[in-house]
């Protein structure tokens, strides 16, 4: 099926505007890596300058060609884009790569760049960049890059989408054990966005995982459609989200707004559609290796193979860090170890399998790891030992992993304990022959940790969203207003009864609390405006007398709400992708904890589960010094239907703060709630 980006990605011919034999200038790359690729189609070099360039007929002006052109590629200044841009719309052009950043010293408004933009819109123009290095795609021999290049063969099997220029090319020109299929500098998305060029990888038929170097998502809902699809396919996607602003939360009003800032939602993001999140480019790129040249990971943990012990040891450090399960070996393996192993070593895992360094050491480490990918309990296994001179790679681990993965058929890499090479071609071949040569514990570890979240990921089978009344038909002001709006809704709400002059101040059963309902305080106890644990009646005349004083006579009475944990449910807008949920532990700390996950609404109950569990404080709800555990059922459930809430009344609530929600022994009950609406 035809997609909007092939004459793009996929042309049938090229026009190199500003084509040159200038050394390492732009217009010399953009034809040189068409030539060096082996495009297949028509090249046309463009420059008045020249009869003929890197040996092909070069032609004075757009308006020369013998046809309009599919693609054009500008590699001329800013000075002379917007003119040559005219020729190729007028040239009949169907697409563009535009490198340069559409800036120029002496502009006036309209800018270059809004100038550009509107001639692209008006011309129907797809077009990559501006200011960014242009495409590889190398599985179709079209190399749409104005800049230096080394050597892809295809087809590969990982596509890298970047925002980044050097997050594209700094990682494909520099590791060949990562097989790339397309490769997109995206630049500014003048026109074409981040999503389209990863649906048109993800129909690539080689395609076996997908990198993403993220600024912002310029078309938040074609991205959410992409991810989806990507779910679909089941093909795994990592990212590196850069840029962990606040920016939208400055203005915040309620505590969830100003705990969520713009990384939030791309937390929930990720969380909502498997994708798996690195912190750098070392992390990605193992990352996408593994996930490009293994099969789908089994249950199970990892183990891992040393020579040392010391290396062993930090092993299990590195490991707890990054979360990675370290498989524990059952009494079959442990058996069938010591029977390999020197008796100094202990049989465990990670594994030092080396001791006194006789003839048979070689078959003594290649058999004990062996024995432990066999284990039920493995999922992958590592041989994690330390390159030869010059960053060689021995032949003799390679034979280690060969005899681990054919006695268990599991995959298993090696991996240097400190940064190896990739330049040693069997660490490449071995790579793409499905045994990794990877550098690096850490990033390894970070790798490993994604494809096991992938996998519990694509495991999750969680059902619907829970039904919930019809939402109330509009929201009072004020505290009453947004615990009744919440009860209505069906949500366990305390009952409050509203005090607005002294007699009305009478509790029919003790404790209650009282507190301020004056207008404009979103957070009262930081006034002064909460009176908790009232025992007598004259109590509660005192208080209300006090606070009446202080903040005026109008004012909220309740029952004292059973002991238990104070936890928060919350809701902010996010200006691209709408509602998200905060899930975390509340009361007046819950800015200063900061204990929280985000979730995109709806979700489930188990869902919500899953993030109450990764939680810092999430052992205070199984009960502390005697105490009894919290109902974490019912919060989750409550967490749930908030969601189905939340998502229904997306275009009528702005922020949500449900703080606290008392958590105990049976249930758990909203005391407090700040709803702003979007009027």
């Amino acid at each position: 099926m035809p997609h909007r980006l092939d004459p793009l990605l996929r042309p049938r011919s090229v026009a190199v505007v500003g084509a040159s034999e200038d050394n390492d200038a732009m217009g010399e790359w953009s034809l040189k890596n068409l030539l060096k690729g082996g495009y297949e189609g028509d090249i046309y070099p463009v420059n008045p300058r020249y009869d003929e360039v890197q040996g092909v007929k070069c032609y004075s002006y757009l308006a020369d060609l013998p046809e309009p052109p599919d693609l054009v590629m500008f590699a001329v200044s800013d000075r002379w884009l917007e003119k040559v841009l005219d020729d190729a719309i007028r040239a009949g052009a169907r697409a563009a790569v535009i490198m340069s950043t559409l800036y120029l010293d002496d502009d006036a408004p309209p800018l270059l760049r809004d100038r550009v933009a509107q001639k692209i819109r008006d011309a129907g123009l797809v077009v990559c960049g501006a200011n960014g290095m242009g495409f590889y795609n190398v599985r179709d021999r079209v190399w749409g890059c104005g800049f230096d290049s080394s050597d892809h063969e295809g087809p590969g099997n990982v596509a890298l989408i970047s925002h980044s220029g050097s997050g594209m090319s700094g990682l494909i020109d520099s590791e060949q054990r990562l097989r790339i299929n397309l490769a997109v500098s995206t630049g500014n998305e003048l026109d074409a966005t981040m999503d389209e060029y990863l649906d048109f990888a993800l129909d690539l038929p080689e395609t076996r995982a997908v990198g993403l170097f993220i600024e912002t998502a310029r078309n938040p809902e074609g991205f959410r459609a992409a991810l989806e699809k990507a779910v679909a396919k089941q093909i795994p996607i990592v990212a590196i989200k850069v840029g962990r602003t606040r920016k939208s939360a400055e203005l915040a009003v309620s505590h969830s707004g100003a705990m969520a800032g713009d990384d939030a939602t791309y937390e929930a993001l990720f969380d909502r559609y498997g994708v798996q999140r690195v912190r750098d480019m070392d992390e990605l790129a193992t990352a996408l290796i593994l996930f490009a040249e293994w099969p789908r990971i089994g249950p199970g943990g990892l183990v891992t193979l040393h020579d040392s012990g010391g290396e062993r040891q930090l092993m299990v450090d590195l490991a707890e860090e990054a979360g990675v399960p370290l498989t524990e070996l059952g009494a079959e393996a442990v058996a069938e170890l010591e029977s390999v192993l020197d008796p100094e070593l202990p049989a465990v895992n990670p594994l030092d399998a080396w001791s006194r360094g006789g003839p048979n050491s070689s078959d003594q480490m290649a058999d004990s790891l062996a024995a432990m990918m066999k284990d039920p309990g493995t999922a992958i296994g590592a041989v994690v030992q330390d390159r030869a001179p010059y960053g060689k790679v021995y032949r003799g681990y390679i034979e280690y992993m060969q005899r681990g993965h054919s006695a268990s058929d599991k995959p298993v890499a090696l991996v240097a304990a400190r940064q190896g090479t990739g330049h040693d071609k069997i660490a490449v071949t071995s790579t793409a022959a499905g045994f990794p040569v990877l550098d690096g514990v850490p990033s390894f570890l970070r790798a490993v940790r994604a494809l096991f979240d992938y996998r519990d990921y694509q495991d999750r089978q969680d059902g619907a969203p829970p039904e919930i009344e019809s939402p109330p038909g509009s929201i009072e002001p004020g505290e009453m207003g947004a615990l009744r709006f919440l009860s209505g809704c069906g949500l366990p709400v305390v009952p409050v009864t509203p005090v607005s002059e002294e007699s009305q101040a009478v509790a029919s059963g003790f404790p209650v609390v009282l507190k301020t309902a004056a207008a404009g305080i979103a957070h009262k106890s930081d006034v002064g405006g909460v009176a908790l644990n009232i025992a007598t009646q004259e109590q509660l005349t005192n208080a209300y007398r006090d606070m009446a004083q202080r903040l005026g006579p109008e004012a909220l009475m309740a029952p004292m709400a059973e002991e238990g944990v104070e936890m928060m449910l919350g809701m902010r807008t996010d200006p691209q992708f709408g509602p998200v949920v905060l899930i975390g532990f509340g009361g007046v700390y819950a800015e200063t904890l900061k204990d929280v996950a985000f979730a995109l609404p709806p979700f489930t109950v188990t869902h919500a589960r899953r993030c109450v569990d990764r939680l810092q404080l999430r052992p205070m709800l199984d009960g502390q010094r005697g105490q009894p555990p919290a109902d974490i059922d019912a919060f989750c459930d409550a967490a749930a239907r908030f969601s189905v809430m939340v998502d229904a009344l997306r275009d009528e609530i702005r922020e949500i703060d449900v703080n606290p929600i008392i958590v105990h022994e049976s249930g758990c009950t909203i005391v407090d709630a700040l709803v702003v609406s979007r009027l």
